[in-house]
């Protein structure tokens, strides 16, 4: 006779944050994949493979901009109204939306909750998330609305009542950087003359790449005129971004200057709004200007170095975020320097935060090495290109030298998987697949190893 106790019965699986992140946005690249998949969302009335639709998905959702067909030509504007829609969704984050629906329905939101919605904003705290949530989306609405207004006055003039609607889709994908464009054979390289479309979507781009808290604290800040009391975080990433980006400007203006086939046949001026829109544009954006198949390899390795790093944390961004790239950065200096704390503006970073920045780098690229190993034995493409693809999906970049529609299917899985971890973070994603572990109270001895 079998009897059942209460210690017999299986635990009730729970699932972790990391765990219900992830598959949160899973699930809606699912459906988005057979939303996809259905004839009426494409001009010939056939939809997408199961691989391409959910690579197409994934790379909505993902906000990343890869895609293995044209996107202005392939879809109609019913496929065209799901991808943005999409974009929108993994723009502002799985459980964003969640939480929004949650308040409008007037139901209690628990701290499991607003745990989650710290670690999808990566958050230093909870206190204040709802709000800083409301906020965000009524900001995004308005930073998108007035990018899509510029830009729709720019292109009513070239395409008429469709030119509207080129502006606001083009808002919305500039500022979550998914970089998908629906111009077809026109291509959005004709638009590398007009300051007005450049530098709108350098600003959507670098506003969505910085980060939702730090828009918030910026606004707060400049509102009320105490700009001096910005915290740390928020600093570091302005003074990173802004170093990264004049350092890639001045980068590719010296690299590409001669160069015939990208920026050479420019005046100095347009040289240089051509380069900085280069320098934004890896910043996880994707839109590009000019033909990235025509750019030296000095230049595509200087890009993929961009790429690695991308945006910042709690921002439409992928890459290891530039606050990781700081920490870094600075640790190096401060051990050449013989000092023994790091130091940044003036306040001393924890050695758990660096050894965190450490790992987040080498988990990162132990990804992209995996997978771009993987595409150098399956592809028949040189390294550089493959590379470049690699840290375009890891990053949710979505520049592409071209070899993204010729890959097979099982290079389209691997991308598939990179594109996820690159959104949702390469160590949550890791934590995600982590069975839970009990601290030990139990401290081996130290013990001492030789260095360099």
């Amino acid at each position: 006779m079998l009897i059942i106790t209460k210690k017999s019965l299986p635990r009730k699986t729970r699932l972790s944050p990391y765990q219900i992140l992830v598959l949160s946005f899973a699930s809606v690249i699912l459906i988005g994949t057979i939303l996809l998949m259905l004839p009426i969302t494409s001009t010939n009335g056939q939809g997408l493979s199961f691989v391409n639709a959910l690579f197409t998905s994934t790379s909505a959702v993902c906000v990343t901009g890869l895609a293995v067909v044209d996107t202005g030509q392939h879809f109609s504007y019913l496929g065209q109204t799901i991808l943005i829609i999409l974009i929108q969704i993994g723009g502002l984050g799985v459980m964003t939306i969640t939480m929004i629906i949650v308040v409008i329905t007037g139901r209690q939101i628990r701290l499991k909750n607003r745990l989650l919605m710290q670690e999808s904003l990566n958050l230093l705290t909870f206190a204040g998330v709802v709000r800083l949530i409301i906020s965000i989306v009524i900001e995004t609405f308005i930073i998108e609305f007035i990018g899509g207004s510029i830009m729709a006055v720019r292109f009513y003039h070239d395409f008429g009542l469709k030119g509207i609607y080129y502006g606001y889709w083009h808002a919305i994908s500039a500022f979550c950087n998914a970089g998908f464009d629906i111009f077809g054979d026109t291509h959005i390289y004709y638009y590398l003359n007009s300051p007005l479309i450049t530098l709108t979507l350098c600003a959507l781009i670098i506003i969505g790449g910085i980060g939702f808290g730090t828009i918030e604290e910026l606004k707060q800040r400049f509102w009320y005129k105490n700009i001096k009391t910005l915290s740390l975080h928020t600093k570091v990433v302005v003074s990173t971004t802004t170093i990264l980006l004049l350092i890639g400007t001045f980068a590719i203006f010296l690299l590409e200057y001669n160069n015939a086939s990208t920026i050479g046949q420019l005046s100095p001026l347009k040289k240089f709004m051509a380069s900085f829109y280069l320098a934004v544009t890896p910043r996880t954006a994707g839109f590009t200007l000019l033909n990235i198949g025509s750019l030296g390899n000095a230049t595509l390795f200087l890009l993929i170095i961009l790429m690695f790093i991308g945006g910042s944390p709690g921002s439409t961004a992928g890459g290891i975020k530039t606050t990781t790239f700081a920490v870094i950065f600075s640790s190096i200096l401060s051990i050449m320097r013989g000092k023994d704390d790091l130091i940044i503006f003036q306040r001393r970073l924890e050695p758990d935060l660096i050894m965190k920045a450490l790992a987040l780098f080498f988990v990162s690229s132990a990804f992209v090495v995996t997978a771009t190993m993987y595409l150098c034995i399956t592809e028949n493409f040189s390294f550089i290109k493959i590379l470049f693809e690699v840290v375009s999906a890891f990053a949710t970049v979505g520049l592409s030298m071209g070899i993204t529609p010729a890959l097979s299917d099982s290079s389209k899985i691997i991308l598939i998987i990179i594109m996820l971890i690159g959104r949702v973070g390469a160590s949550t994603f890791t934590l995600a697949l982590a069975l839970k572990q009990k601290k030990s109270r139990v401290h081996p001895p130290c013990g001492k190893i030789s260095i360099g």
